[in-house]
């Protein structure tokens, strides 16, 4: 099959890297075919070996990259829908454009690997180039690491626990790499081919030895994670504001009467829909509401120049403010306008919102030092904790009713469980209309509350594991693992051989 792959030119190589591309995309979340990837990679790596050089074997990869994006990211429309009367215009062009510009990380490790021998180094810097990029995708036009393919392996119970283990020594870039090793394994011979199932196997194992190790010790301490479900069209609406307002209270009210002990309420991102810090009434409302709880609350405030910030607040006893994280990781054009694209297409008016400074640890009287990560944030590995003040848990608000019934906000519950396992943090999620879940320092889920319900999640909060490799090394440790092997892969050589020349008389 894959040496037919190899005749074909033109058009017809480029459609086919496309089909490939958006075949590979049924192995992300929230689908998990896996296997689909044993005939998309070692397809791409079929057109490349066809390319006459790296020019078109990126546009190979380029191909390849938009049908990945364009059905792993289609949800992306469901947001612009939101604000249809304002923004209908874009629905054609959203999707494709995003998906254009992150093809170009697919078409670079494309090029790079026309640039190896075939065999092995090619598989080899493929898979390197491939990681290193999605480590670039961090920090590119501000970043949108989002479907990187070591979230794959985040599948839902037991297999997902195992297979994500390792990412608490390399990070999801390390998973990425070793997936795409894995996937071209089509392109062995028989030998190497039992020797990535022996691999696979030896993954799994060191997964279920990490899982049965000794558990941490949790903390005295219950979460109850209000889910208010309040669609996105309601959210902003001045008259039905107080009702929302009331419908967390009572949501409160209930969560923290099913609680014996400690407790901590957990708004999600904007759930409070006035300015929290300047409405003391209110604040006491909310902990008369929590019978005295420690509550982390969602909402805006204004800064000293009066541009809006995404917040979480702490809010103790009699309604006291003792602590305020401001979200850092912004979504372009969701929330600000970046200065690389000046169009008028941000949803945020007035400029659009401010970042905070970076990450920052909340030290709370009667609580553990919390992590808090606002909705996006969650997405990037490595920078979302102060490494100099390490956190005992992480606590994720977020609203992903922009996105409806769509893959988006599985996708994006799978990148806060894999922060779980990088960190070896507890990680407890609270979402608008859905999905709060909580998941101990494995990333083993052991709460959930699905998309559009209204209720709430009484958790136990689980202990902290020590510093993970990955929490210590950060992406240095998959950065410096990749471009090690790109470098083999390079510049590993297969000798040339030249027929001996007959000695001269």
């Amino acid at each position: 099959m894959f040496k037919r792959l190899q005749t074909r030119r033109g058009w017809r190589a480029d459609l086919t890297a496309l089909l490939l591309g958006a075949l590979s995309a049924a192995a992300l979340p929230p689908a998990h075919v896996i296997p689909v990837l044993l005939l998309a990679i070692p397809g791409l790596l079929a057109l490349i070996d066809a390319t006459p050089g790296t020019r078109t074997a990126a546009r190979r990869g380029w191909w390849f990259g938009f049908g990945l994006n364009m059905l792993g990211l289609y949800w992306v429309t469901e947001a612009i829908l939101v604000e249809a009367a304002r923004f209908w215009w874009l629905v054609p062009f959203a999707v494709p454009a995003l998906a254009a510009v992150l093809a170009v990380f697919v078409a670079l490790p494309a090029a790079l690997a026309r640039r190896a021998d075939p065999g092995w180094r090619r598989v080899v810097v493929l898979a390197a180039a491939w990681t290193l990029s999605d480590i670039a995708r961090q920090f590119v036009l501000t970043g949108f690491p989002w479907n990187p393919w070591g979230s794959i392996w985040a599948i839902p119970g037991m297999a997902g626990d195992i297979f994500i283990q390792p990412a608490a020594f390399v990070g999801v870039h390390g998973l990425t790499l070793a997936t795409l090793l894995l996937a071209a394994a089509g392109t062995g011979s028989w030998r190497c081919r039992l020797g990535r199932i022996a691999a696979l196997l030896a993954w799994a194992g060191f997964g279920a030895l990490r899982l049965a190790g000794p558990a941490p010790i949790p903390p005295d301490l219950t979460a109850v994670l209000v889910q208010g479900n309040v669609p996105q069209g309601n959210k902003w609406n001045r008259d039905l504001a107080l009702s929302i307002f009331h419908r967390y209270l009572r949501l409160t009210r209930d969560g923290v009467a099913a609680v014996r002990g400690p407790a901590v309420v957990v708004w999600p991102e904007t759930a409070y829909p006035f300015l929290l810090d300047r409405d003391a009434p209110e604040r006491a409302a909310i902990i008369e509401a929590a019978d005295g709880a420690s509550a982390l609350i969602g909402s805006v405030r204004l800064d000293e120049h009066g541009r809006p910030r995404n917040a979480l607040f702490a809010v103790q006893a009699g309604g006291a403010m003792t602590g305020v994280y401001d979200k850092w990781h912004l979504v372009p054009f969701g929330e600000y306008q970046p200065d690389w694209l000046p169009l008028p297409i941000q949803v945020v008016p007035g400029g659009g919102f401010a970042p905070g400074p970076g990450p920052r640890t909340l030290h709370l009287p009667g609580l553990p030092p919390v992590g808090p990560l606002i909705c996006y944030e969650a997405i990037f590995g490595a920078q979302l904790v102060d490494r100099a003040d390490r956190p005992a848990w992480l606590v994720n608000v977020t609203n992903d009713a922009w996105f409806g019934n769509s893959a988006g906000p599985r996708q994006h519950l799978a990148a806060a469980r894999m922060r779980a396992v990088e960190e070896g943090l507890p990680l407890l999620r609270a979402a608008n209309t859905g999905i709060s879940a909580a998941f101990d320092a494995h990333g083993h889920e052991v709460a959930r509350l699905g998309l559009g319900q209204a209720g709430t999640l009484e958790v136990p909060v689980p202990g902290a594991l020590p510093p993970t490799v990955f929490a210590r090394l950060g992406l240095w440790g998959p950065g410096v693992l990749a471009s090690m092997l790109l470098a083999l892969g390079l510049l590993w050589r297969t000798p040339r051989h030249v027929e001996d020349e007959p000695e001269p008389n």
